[in-house]
């Protein structure tokens, strides 16, 4: 089996060295391991060593050379909407902090379907509609394995004198009052 083991984006493919496309779901374009198989048949096994996920309109790049054309597949979200673009802004804002993946609109956000986040939704006084739809959201605004410690179960007494500010109190046992949405990828 052929193994694709680069990922090729979207401005870079060329689409005379494309062989086959795979229609994959957010979830699925997130993987660097496993076996998919191509609308035309073809199978590979997938060695990615990058940890950002497919796009759509990305491909991967075979042993060969050649290219599998990457598309997103529709999938069951939620379409949100709001009375006026603050309320819509604050929805986002708290479902970043919740780790929820979203896609942003003009004036909608689209979300993964799930009861929870549909329950924060409407709890902020904003719509929720399901839409079945390719899922392209946004790239994470932070990436916690970046970060050196653990962001939320360190004490900032600790970090005295490193440029971490001192609150005058520790964190350390401190629940930061947020829950974690579907796509949280880190423990606390």
């Amino acid at each position: 089996m052929l193994r694709a083991t680069t990922i090729v984006r979207k401005p870079a493919v060329r689409p005379e060295s494309v062989v086959d496309t795979v229609i994959l779901d957010h979830a699925a374009r997130q993987a660097t391991t496993g076996e998919i198989t191509g609308q035309g048949g073809l199978g590979l096994t997938l060695a990615l060593t990058a940890t950002t996920g497919l796009e759509d309109g990305d491909a991967l790049r075979l042993d060969d050379g050649r290219l599998v054309a990457v598309r997103a597949a529709a999938e069951p979200l939620i379409a949100v909407r709001a009375e006026n673009p603050a309320r819509l802004m604050r929805l986002a804002w708290q479902l970043g902090g919740n780790h929820v993946a979203a896609e942003i609109g003009p004036d909608v956000l689209y979300v993964p379907a799930d009861a929870a986040v549909a329950e924060l939704v409407r709890g902020q006084g904003c719509t929720a509609q399901a839409v079945s739809r390719a899922f392209k959201p946004e790239r994470a605004a932070h990436d916690h394995s970046q970060c050196g410690h653990d962001h939320h179960a360190h004490d900032h007494q600790a970090h005295a004198g490193d440029g971490h500010p001192d609150h005058g109190h520790d964190h350390a046992a401190h629940d930061h009052g947020h829950v974690h949405g579907p796509d949280c990828k880190h423990d606390h």
